[in-house]
C-alpha cells in the first residue's frame, strides 16, 4: 500500500494506494500516527478512491487512526470509498463512528 499525505493548516488528507489489509496495514501505522501527532493535526481524511480491497486488519486499522485523532480532540473521515470497500464498511459499523461521504 502506498501512501500520499497533503497537509493544510491542521488538516491532513491521506490518500491510499493498493489494499488496505494486514501487510498494507502494519507497514504505514507508524508512519501515518507520526504524520498526526507530530504535525498538530485536528483533522484528518482518509481517501480511499484508490483502495480496492480491505480486510479486518484494514478496518482495525482505521479505527487505529480514529482513536488517535479522537485523543486530540480532532475528527476523521473517510472519501471515496468504491461500492464493493463501502459495502465492507458499512458492514463493519465503522460509519456509527466515522463519517463516510
Amino acid at each position: 500500500m502506498n501512501i500520499e499525505f497533503i497537509e493544510s493548516g491542521q488538516e491532513l488528507v491521506i490518500r491510499l494506494k493498493g489494499d488496505l489489509d494486514h501487510h498494507g496495514a502494519d507497514q504505514n501505522r507508524n508512519r501515518i500516527d507520526e504524520k498526526i501527532m507530530d504535525d498538530n493535526i485536528s483533522k484528518v481524511i482518509i481517501d480511499f478512491k484508490k483502495i480496492d480491497f480491505i480486510d479486518s486488519s484494514g478496518i482495525g486499522f482505521v479505527i487505529g487512526r480514529y482513536k488517535n485523532i479522537r485523543k486530540r480532540n480532532g475528527v476523521i473521515e473517510i472519501i471515496n470509498a468504491n461500492k464493493k470497500v463501502r459495502k465492507i464498511l458499512d458492514m463493519s459499523g465503522i460509519g456509527k463512528i466515522i463519517n463516510i461521504k
